[in-house]
């Protein structure tokens, strides 16, 4: 069954905001990505590249997850960012649920394999809700 998680995106203040997190809510990040460890950010600036591309934050039965969208990406206005996480480890189900949620909407990234290992797409569904999912057949989920 996949998993619904919250997902934040920041301009610039993503490890600030999620240092804070964790010293609010404890533990420890299951996973953090810099846009500097993704192979094809050949084009972004240094600072850019130092940015977070993803950090996950368990709390509770729920992972928080945000990632910075820099301004060569589009950027983000403060406090609209976000979107809603669906992790499964079910290629099959992914891909159904991905289907669904774009109908009468829009891809903005197709359903597709990573250089993280996992098929992941991005789509705003018809009543303009972002949504990303990522399927690790492995059965590890998003946040890990």
């Amino acid at each position: 069954m996949a998993a619904v998680n919250p997902y934040i995106s920041f301009a610039g203040t993503c490890e600030e905001a999620f240092d804070h997190y964790k010293s609010v809510f404890g533990g420890d990040f299951a996973s953090q990505m810099r846009w500097g460890d993704n192979p094809d950010c050949g084009q972004m600036s240094d600072e850019d590249k130092n940015q977070i591309m993803h950090v996950a934050l368990p709390v509770g039965s729920t992972v928080i997850m945000g990632s910075d969208n820099p301004a060569s990406m589009g950027g983000v206005e403060r406090g609209t960012g976000f979107s809603v996480a669906i992790g499964s480890s079910d290629l099959e189900e992914s891909q159904k649920i991905f289907d669904g949620l774009s109908e009468g909407g829009t891809v903005t990234m197709p359903l597709q394999k990573t250089f993280w290992g996992a098929t992941f797409g991005m789509c705003t569904d018809k009543f303009g809700i972002p949504w990303m999912i990522n399927c690790d057949e492995s059965g590890q989920q998003m946040g890990g």
